[in-house]
């Protein structure tokens, strides 16, 4: 089945708004086995707009439209569908009564321009919208059918997973169950990866299983997906190559499907009825900010400490003895991980300390990190120094501290070489 999705919008098309929307569709169609063939970007203009929809109505079988479903004048998705299948705007009464009382649940009264919301072609078939006021619609132009979804992320991606993917799949003819089996890791590169699951593939002789890579540094997802005549025929298929997958990417691997790395430390704590208190410099307070607000945070996280030197840091840790020297290392990232532990009377403190190099930034700009982690009976630290830029170094600090965190509640090497560090044997 041949698919186009296309993304309206004035901000869209001059780039004042980073179209996520596009890139979220294109995976989560992926995911399920079908394949975005064009991707079209056009603005608020009423002859530009029809001229992408009959064109999408000639060459595909189904297109996905975002945006242009809003109650402003420069909304006009509606009004364009309508006239590009050759049928008049009609009043939903049913969607009218759904925004009156979103509005009347809100103690608000609604606006007059918010009718236009409920405003749908003759011929429309209406899409359920369970968070916005506005409804997204289905109708044919041309040999396609189309799918029309609203801007606003949290309400598309509802939409789309809820309501529009199970009418592709059905329209695809697909008879087959789908399955997204997903491994998040940190250390090791996409093309590293690829090699050391080279053939996994083959261990499904008849092709129902396809690997595929999503690289957002500074963690890689790794996706199986497998096809089967139902859940258990899928199962049976993904077990043996899921088995391999963990096998050859080890203690690399930090989460699996909808687990997070933060989410696997929060819970790792909670099960030994442990606390935390973090220590960070030039993170931004990145490792705090992901830990903190979790739900069972409340119960574990006890403080983050930020600063930009470690001067500062020995300060708000009521260190007397100023760090000896300007350049870090494990034993000062000790000696901070296990002062804040003390301070705070958690059961356990991370501390990440950089070291920037000098000068402007470019691609060989690096640092190292020092990092420890204190309990009542130990220390574990490690050093690292990585390139690639003032961000690439931040939030690789970030990652590697808290996967070194995760590896040590979970009783594996806090130190294993990953790809992205700079080692005197590797340039």
């Amino acid at each position: 089945m041949r698919i186009e999705i296309i993304c309206t919008g004035d901000e869209v098309l001059t780039g004042k708004i980073v179209n996520t929307n596009f890139s979220y569709m294109s995976q989560k169609l992926e995911d399920v086995g079908l394949a975005v063939q064009w991707e079209t970007t056009v603005g608020d203009n009423r002859a530009e707009l029809l001229r992408a929809f009959q064109l999408a109505g000639q060459r595909a079988d189904a297109v996905i439209v975002n945006g242009g479903l809003g109650p402003t004048v420069d909304d006009l998705s509606q009004e364009i569908a309508a006239q590009a299948a050759g049928v008049e705007l009609v009043l939903h009464e049913g969607w009218l009564a759904r925004m009156e009382e979103m509005f009347q649940r809100r103690s608000r009264i609604m606006p007059p321009n918010n009718r236009k919301q409920a405003m749908l072609p003759a011929t429309a078939e209406m899409i359920d919208n369970p968070v916005g006021t506005a409804c997204g619609f289905a109708i044919d132009i041309g040999k396609g059918r189309f799918f029309f979804t609203p801007g606003v992320p949290r309400e598309l991606r509802r939409m789309l997973e809820e309501q529009i993917i199970p009418r592709l799949l059905a329209r695809s003819g697909t008879q087959t169950t789908i399955y997204l089996k997903r491994f998040h890791s940190y250390g090791l590169g996409e093309s590293h990866v690829d090699a050391l699951l080279k053939g996994m593939e083959d261990l499904v002789p008849d092709g129902s299983v396809k690997l595929g890579f999503r690289a957002h540094y500074p963690q890689l997802e790794t996706k199986l997906t497998v096809r089967g005549a139902d859940m258990d025929d899928v199962r049976t298929k993904l077990a043996p190559v899921e088995h391999e997958v963990r096998k050859r990417l080890g203690n690399f691997i930090l989460a699996e499907d909808d687990e997070t790395l933060e989410g696997i430390i929060i819970d790792q704590l909670t099960k030994r009825q442990a606390s935390l208190t973090v220590v960070e410099t030039f993170t931004s307070g990145q490792m705090a900010a992901r830990v903190a607000p979790l739900p069972g945070a409340e119960a574990v996280f006890r403080r983050g400490t930020l600063a930009r030197s470690v001067a500062e840091i020995y300060r708000a840790l009521g260190l007397e003895d100023p760090p000896p020297t300007s350049a870090i290392t494990p034993a000062m990232a000790e000696t901070v991980a296990t002062a804040a532990r003390c301070q705070t009377g958690a059961t356990h403190a991370l501390a990440v300390l950089v070291d920037l190099d000098e000068g402007a930034d470019r691609i060989d700009f690096g640092g190292t990190i020092c990092l420890a982690i204190a309990t009542a009976h130990e220390v574990a630290s490690r050093c690292s120094r990585i390139v690639g830029g003032r961000e690439w170094v931040r939030l690789g600090a970030v990652e590697m501290g808290l996967d070194c965190l995760r590896r040590y509640l979970q009783g594996l090497p806090v130190h294993e070489r990953i790809d992205f560090e700079k080692t005197d044997d590797k340039p």
